[in-house]
């Protein structure tokens, strides 16, 4: 899991990075880079929430 919550945290620093870039400087491509990425990190999202929840269910 927390390989998972590193690769989450990694993928969400390029996304901000690149919706930064694209609100202040107005850069489609880091705009594009942007979207991109936030649909890389759903199915990592949904997966914290399975491993999370079945990490409660254990306790």
């Amino acid at each position: 899991m927390k390989e998972l919550i590193e690769n989450i945290a990694r993928k969400f620093d390029s996304f901000r990075r690149d919706a930064e870039s694209q609100l202040d400087k107005g850069n489609k491509s880091a705009g594009l880079r942007a979207r991109r990425t936030s649909l890389e990190l759903e199915p990592l999202l949904k997966q914290f929430r399975k491993l999370s929840l079945e990490a409660d269910k254990a306790k």
